[in-house]
């Protein structure tokens, strides 16, 4: 499986790319475009074709295993093992974070499901 395999394009902006790794296969997961037993790339290949550190893919598969989504089997590399339960905790860990944010800047309930719509339909 490569970068483009699972889906992966890192974009320049805010987020920082092991971020942008982690949500990206989390939303592959939930799609069911990966599914449980996927082997993913190794850290180092997925680094090289991202053209990113190493580091940053290790961080997110760790991310990724802590949430439950894969596992890391030592050298059989690490696999798709959660599904929709994992991937559901992370979006709700997600839309909480996001509504704590929304209400400190005090934006209304109505103005903050507007703008994440917007933000979930992607750029126009």
């Amino acid at each position: 499986m490569t970068a483009a395999g699972l889906g992966l394009r890192l974009e320049p902006g805010p987020r920082a790319p092991f971020e942008q790794i982690r949500e990206g296969i989390t939303a592959q997961v939930a799609a069911g475009s990966l599914l449980v037993g996927t082997r993913l790339p190794a850290v180092r290949t997925l680094a090289e074709e991202l053209g990113v550190a190493p580091g940053t893919v290790a961080r997110a598969y760790k991310e990724l295993e802590a949430a439950g989504i894969v596992e890391t089997r030592g050298r059989a590399g690490t696999v798709v093992s959660g599904g929709v339960d994992s991937v559901e905790h992370e979006l709700q860990l997600a839309a909480g974070a996001y509504a704590a944010r929304a209400r400190a800047l005090g934006a209304t309930p109505e103005r903050a499901l507007q703008v994440a719509a917007a933000a979930l339909r992607g750029p126009d």
